[in-house]
């Protein structure tokens, strides 16, 4: 499934399916790249630049991987490159290699639902796989998705029509959302799952791609001091947490078909609460860590026949559920003036079982707020008996995603009275691992598939 620890992050589903996993694959030769949508913001914002920081750590092999940018626009080679060009060019880039890996990138353009531009696009591919003189079984095909899913179907189809490898493997990497609800989900899998088999799919929720998400496994299960603690004696309240301190800022009309509870909520909170709440998996491969976290969140999913702890969730009440909507929201000209989808979500999730039996898990996301902030906050209960009237907020381990972790505790202010103060222990990520560069959930995930 990946390189190393990252090999679960990319959703599967073979477990449901008859088919078997990709087995005897050549993971050498030929790679050809290709990111449909490319003139659009995830690409140039996310996609481009996660390649590119591959290409520098050498993930990436020039004398072996083309990257293609496929979209409608009517732009040249030259074009999309100078679009793309100053989201590669930060941080310690260098100019010179900014222009290598340019030189890498071929456009092609053509409309979604026709043959025509597929079949350049196949014939562009195939004239890279020739130069490099691939031979049968060692050239590679990626197609990944930047594109809103109501187009997923019928391209997918223009790729199995046109497009597919035929000396090696081929895969599509499509992303959230996955529908609008459980029909339009399942409606979607069985158009794509009829055009190709389950190993050749891969859906990715970057934030499981994220440094600190991939760290709640490690903290949980590797250290002793949690194991006995992860539980309802232990916990009064697990809190999941995701603001951002602006708008929509020219998606609203994507923003509005969705709402936040499509677009944050039920993907990517939901992955973290399951990896804070899931029992510790069999291993560390990617259908175990899946078989646990399906456990916790059947209520969303609405399975049928799964015993165990997956009918523990309990269906959400609409008395702890609270919406909202950011006072100038409807301004947005692609948005209804009439709009009713709310940006802000506050949402409280029971798990009725024997781990989690009355420990409230909160989940708030929102948009246009005061305060940017995504963090995991994981509230202990008051000690028994205090003598100290400490305060039961001191006892906190927050993992934030901006890189740090803190287990916040109460220890005796120095002095000669008997007084208590609040502490942390504070593993900062740019502190403690000094020149040592943290990569962007996209970069993990594109490498995983």
């Amino acid at each position: 499934m990946g390189s190393g620890g990252g090999q679960w992050i990319v959703e599967k589903r073979s477990s449901f399916r008859s088919e078997p996993l990709e087995v005897n694959v050549s993971e050498t030769g030929c790679l050809s790249i290709v990111v449909l949508g490319a003139s659009g913001d995830l690409a140039k914002k996310k996609t481009f630049p996660a390649l590119f920081n591959l290409y520098r750590q050498g993930f990436l092999q020039s004398n072996e991987v083309h990257i293609f940018g496929y979209a409608r626009t009517k732009i040249s080679d030259d074009d999309l490159r100078n679009r793309i060009r100053s989201y590669l060019e930060k941080g310690s880039a260098k100019s010179e290699e900014v222009s290598e890996f340019l030189q890498l990138i071929k456009y092609v353009s053509g409309s979604y639902d026709t043959e025509g531009g597929f079949r350049m696009l196949d014939k562009e591919i195939s004239l890279h796989e020739e130069f490099r003189n691939s031979t049968e079984g060692s050239s590679r095909r990626l197609f990944y998705l930047a594109l809103p899913p109501s187009v997923y179907p019928v391209v997918c189809r223009m790729i199995k029509l046109c497009c597919m490898n035929k000396c090696g493997w081929t895969r599509i990497v499509v992303e959230k959302p996955f529908g609008k609800d459980l029909d339009s989900a399942e409606k979607l899998s069985n158009q794509i799952g009829e055009l190709f088999e389950e190993p050749q799919l891969y859906r990715i929720d970057h934030y499981l791609g994220k440094e600190l998400v991939q760290n709640l496994l490690v903290l949980r299960f590797a250290n002793r001091f949690f194991l006995p603690l992860w539980n309802r004696d232990n916990i009064d309240n697990v809190q999941i947490v995701f603001r951002e301190d602006f708008g929509t800022e020219g998606r609203g009309g994507y923003f509005d078909e969705y709402g936040i509870i499509r677009d944050i909520v039920q993907n990517h909170l939901l992955q973290v609460l399951c990896l804070v709440a899931m029992e510790k998996p069999v291993s560390l491969d990617s259908e175990h860590i899946r078989d646990e976290k399906v456990k916790v969140h059947f209520f969303f999913m609405e399975m049928q026949n799964l015993n165990q702890v997956l009918q523990s969730v309990e269906p959400i009440k609409d008395e702890e559920v609270v919406l909202g909507q950011y006072h100038g929201y409807r301004d947005d000209s692609k948005v209804p003036d009439h709009s009713n989808t709310p940006t802000f979500a506050s949402i409280i999730l029971r798990i009725h079982n024997e781990r989690w039996e009355g420990v409230p898990f909160i989940l708030k996301a929102g948009k246009a707020l005061s305060s940017k902030k995504a963090d995991i906050r994981v509230q202990f209960k008051d000690v028994p008996g205090d003598i100290f009237n400490c305060m039961s907020s001191n006892h906190a381990i927050r993992i934030l995603l901006d890189h740090s972790i803190r287990k916040s505790m109460s220890v005796k202010q120095p002095g000669l009275e008997m007084s208590t103060v609040q502490s942390e222990l504070d593993l900062s990520y740019k502190q403690r691992y000094h020149g040592v560069t943290i990569p962007d959930a996209y970069e993990r995930l594109l490498l995983d598939t």
